[in-house]
């Protein structure tokens, strides 16, 4: 795994200089492992929702102990069930390896910190696209893409100050 990062940390490297004097290189690798990631989480959701779900509803049932669960999920929400927890690893494996690589915190706390930032930005996509859209009424597309740029902020400072920090010991 380690040679893997060290490959796709020289190609981004490669692509760097033209932004030397407008981003940081943490900010650069940044932004390309987030990029990356979108683009697998698009081309994974589009495979699984059109060869894998094939557009049908998906009855998951299974028992705990005394508690059972049975959902009936549309197509959409199935596919996002199974892709999300795929490029919620991929997305931390990228930012631990490759943009975040100086922190010295233990990978299970990180990869906790690294969920709850994730459910963060959900609940901001979440409660944005309502009060967007259907309190003010204005386009989805728009809002969504509003709320994005909202999210990668808070992302990326949620992940540079509070997930990979470097503890000073």
């Amino acid at each position: 795994m380690n040679r893997l990062a060290q490959l796709i940390t020289k190609i981004i490297d490669f692509f760097y200089p033209p932004f030397r004097n407008i981003l940081s290189e943490q900010l650069f690798r940044y932004a390309a492992c987030g990029g990356g990631n979108l683009v697998l989480d698009w081309v994974l959701y589009f495979l699984v929702y059109n060869f894998v779900i094939g557009h049908e509803i998906v009855n998951w049932s299974f028992v705990i102990g005394n508690w059972s669960f049975n959902q009936a999920l549309t197509p959409h929400i199935a596919t996002l069930c199974i892709v999300f927890p795929i490029t919620l690893l991929t997305g931390f494996w990228l930012q631990k390896y490759v943009t975040f690589t100086r922190s010295n915190l233990h990978s299970a706390r990180q990869l906790l910190r690294y969920i709850l930032i994730v459910a963060v930005n959900l609940a901001i996509n979440y409660f944005g696209l309502k009060l967007c859209v259907d309190l003010w009424g204005w386009y989805p597309t728009p809002s969504k893409m509003a709320i994005t740029l909202l999210t990668v902020v808070i992302s990326y400072l949620g992940q540079k100050y509070f997930t990979f920090r470097v503890n000073k010991s």
